[in-house]
């Protein structure tokens, strides 16, 4: 099993994917538990410890380029998001859940990396939307 740190240059606290489920050119799945220590929560939300909304749109973008990294499509390289658009957040989620993400990659290459994607919890749609990141090296 290939661990994360191996696919993405974040880390700790930056690191917001637990794990890539699977890999696909088509589908990318992966996992993200935020535990109560989650260091996010801390003056979030008054006695109420809820994940950021923007927290859940990095967790899907880096689940993407990990997935992408897992598959060996691009060479490693340091990207950066340069765009949102069709953002659609359904609901909030709490301390002690687990985020699935599932990513489509719309289009791929050695410049750029145009995906979408949906997060959910229980079964219940959290977030949807559609990204564009740019290499940065």
């Amino acid at each position: 099993m290939t661990t994360i740190e191996t696919l993405l240059p974040q880390r700790y606290p930056f690191l917001f994917v637990d794990e890539i489920i699977s890999a696909t050119i088509d589908e990318i799945i992966g996992i993200k538990t935020y535990d109560n220590s989650f260091i996010f929560y801390q003056g979030h939300f008054q006695d109420q410890k809820i994940v950021p909304n923007v927290i859940l749109i990095e967790s899907m973008v880096q689940c993407g380029g990990a997935g992408i990294t897992q598959i060996g499509i691009l060479e490693k390289a340091s990207w950066g998001l340069a765009s949102l658009e069709k953002v659609r957040f359904f609901r909030s989620i709490k301390s002690s859940s687990t985020v699935r993400m599932v990513v489509k990659t719309i289009k791929v290459s050695h410049k750029l990396l145009k995906q979408t994607g949906t997060a959910s919890c229980e079964g219940q749609a959290i977030i949807e939307a559609t990204w564009l990141c740019l290499r940065l090296t």
